[in-house]
């Protein structure tokens, strides 16, 4: 399949159009109608990546500028992610029904169902996000320093994933799994920052309980991002990497 070198960096740009790089590995199945239905439904899995990618940035813009009227519109483009998650797995199905792929072209379908699933509750939280930002009343609220780090430092992981997937990078991927990690670094800061604000204002509780949940939201975003750069790794290699151990340090490895 023809390679692209467009790089999703630009909100609301069509990058899921860009074709999907096959991955480096050996084909053992596939006829000529079952590629042109994998590579249809990479090409949708893209669009609704992107625009779950885009949904969450858009979220973020409405939580720190307060902008209710952009939480409606979250909530409507949230909704026909949820319609494309179904149309999605639907096809995935029909495709393993009627093509009974294997090896490369199994991984694939196995990526898509679990991606598929992983960017809908992506948008969901988004939504989420964006409901919450409704309840916050002040006009400019005392946001912490590590909740507007996780808003900062989110969307730029999910266009690296989205570089990942569209050019099969399985390097590309273990970096996002490795910046998850300082997302619930930054998570659980917030909690201990939200914590001080509320024992010396206690009469703004309500409002930084409100802020927490944004804390969470965004480190479920964290780990949804994890999720599917793991699978990426699978789709690539056909190593299951989540869960492995970890390698033992230096000094554990002379002890023994």
């Amino acid at each position: 399949m023809p390679e692209t070198n467009e790089t999703p960096n630009q909100p609301n740009q069509p990058v899921a159009d860009s074709s999907f790089q096959a991955p480096p590995m050996q084909r053992v199945s596939g006829t000529t109608q079952l590629d042109h239905q994998l590579g249809a439904l990479r090409r949708r899995l893209i669009r609704e990546a992107s625009q779950a990618v885009d949904l969450l940035t858009q979220s973020l813009d409405v939580l720190w500028a307060s902008d209710r009227e952009g939480a409606k519109e979250v909530r409507r483009i949230e909704k026909q992610i949820d319609q494309e998650e179904v149309r999605i797995e639907q096809e995935c199905f029909r495709i393993l029904a009627l093509q009974q792929p294997f090896g490369a072209d199994f991984r694939l379908i196995t990526f898509s169902l679990k991606a598929n699933s992983d960017i809908e509750r992506l948008a969901d939280h988004a939504s989420s996000i964006a409901k919450i930002s409704k309840k916050i009343e002040s006009e400019f609220p005392d946001w912490p320093e590590s909740l507007r780090e996780m808003g900062e430092r989110l969307p730029v992981m999910c266009q690296e994933l989205l570089r990942a997937v569209i050019s099969a990078d399985a390097d590309g991927a273990k970096g996002v799994v490795k910046r998850d990690k300082i997302i619930d670094r930054l998570d659980k800061q917030t909690f201990k920052d939200l914590s001080e604000k509320i024992e010396s204002n206690p009469t703004n509780a309500s409002e930084y309980m409100l802020m927490y949940r944004i804390s969470r939201e965004l480190e479920r975003v964290g780990d949804l991002l994890g999720n599917i750069a793991e699978d990426v790794v699978y789709l690539v290699t056909g190593d299951i990497v989540r869960h492995a151990p970890k390698p033992k340090r230096k000094k554990d490895q002379q002890e023994t």
